[in-house]
């Protein structure tokens, strides 16, 4: 952790499952600061009390701010002295943003705006945004609003002079706030039978843990407007029910089939057909570098692009698909579930 020793961290969307994951990993290193910032006094007030507990020692690194991506003069309030950024402050929840879009457009396009205004300002020196596979191709609002966010992003590093920005984009990150497992886990424990949207569909599957690592990745080795993805595997929602119902005791015949959700896709899609044009292999990852043409296209017209990426697209239905076992330890490996586990065992 020497990048980070003794700067000042800031997460926007800090008490969420990325920022509690990025204190976990950090607090006993020799950062400096970490600056949590969002809108929820009370979820503030609880990651407080809960790191007093858990890391007394080094509990007083972390730094609340209360205050809304959406505005600017509320993120500018928190900037002064913030070394390095990890944007994760967003409306991810696909059905809530079909419903509200203008609400996804507010917090995940003019709050990345405002966040990076003030980034550049302010002579941030990284600032990492992080987005979704559901940008790619975007059927629905929260996938649209992403998009945007990294389009926003990437226009905005044409002109950060000092400041580096960056997008990392990843797959459905398992046990995170919102996210179907924990949902699956209390209707076992109620008794009741598993639901799930259509067993077919496909998707990929991270840790919160491999998601600070991809962010990390990006922090260290991605340059200006760049776009990094981790080369995630996927397994399908069916697949995924079934290790959950063996690892819970769930039954696995009462799973029920409830259909797609309004905005919902059969899979996803990390690196579309035109980025894997561009996109540079750096083992567990992809860069895809920004395109930093200008608007005066007729000195490009003469010259085109002989080389092209042999990948035509990277999905949840051609990335390496976990069979049950595969995906049981996968999931049985999660902090979380060790938790739940150890819960029923008492």
């Amino acid at each position: 952790m020497s990048l980070f020793k003794d700067k000042t961290l800031m997460i926007t969307g800090g008490t969420g499952s990325f920022g509690n994951a990025v204190l976990n990993r950090f607090l006993k290193t020799d950062i400096g600061e970490i600056r949590i910032f969002s809108r929820d006094e009370k979820k503030q007030d609880d990651m407080r009390h809960e790191f007093q507990v858990k890391m007394p020692e080094v509990a007083d690194k972390i730094k609340f701010y209360i205050g809304d991506v959406r505005d600017l003069q509320s993120v500018k309030s928190a900037m002064c002295g913030v070394d390095y950024i990890f944007h994760a402050a967003a409306l991810k929840q696909v059905p809530s943003c079909e419903f509200f879009p203008m609400e996804a457009v507010r917090t995940n396009v003019m709050g990345t705006e405002n966040v990076l205004t003030a980034a550049i300002e302010f002579g941030v020196e990284s600032v990492i945004c992080l987005s979704t596979d559901k940008a790619a191709y975007p059927i629905n609002a929260m996938g649209i609003t992403k998009a945007i966010e990294e389009k926003v992003a990437v226009a905005k590093s044409r002109m950060s002079g000092k400041t580096k920005i960056c997008c990392t984009r990843y797959g459905n990150v398992m046990c995170s706030r919102g996210s179907v497992i924990p949902l699956w886990i209390e209707q076992i424990k109620n008794g009741n039978p598993i639901t799930l949207t259509e067993p077919t569909m496909t998707r990929f599957i991270m840790s919160l843990e491999e998601a600070v690592d991809l962010v990390l990745f990006a922090f260290e080795y991605g340059e200006n407007g760049d776009l990094l993805i981790q080369k995630s595997p996927a397994c399908t929602i069916q697949t995924q029910a079934e290790a959950v119902c063996e690892l819970f005791g769930g039954k696995k015949e009462d799973i029920k089939v409830i259909g797609i959700r309004h905005g919902e896709k059969v899979y996803e899609t990390l690196l579309t057909n035109e980025e894997c044009a561009k996109a540079i292999d750096m083992g567990k990852f992809y860069r895809v570098p920004a395109d930093n043409r200008g608007l005066n296209y007729d000195k490009y017209f003469k010259d085109g692009d002989e080389n092209r990426n042999t990948l035509t697209e990277f999905n949840s239905n051609n990335t390496r698909r976990l069979n049950l076992e595969e995906t049981k330890e996968k999931i049985a490996a999660l902090a979380y579930i060790q938790d739940e586990i150890r819960k029923m065992v008492k």
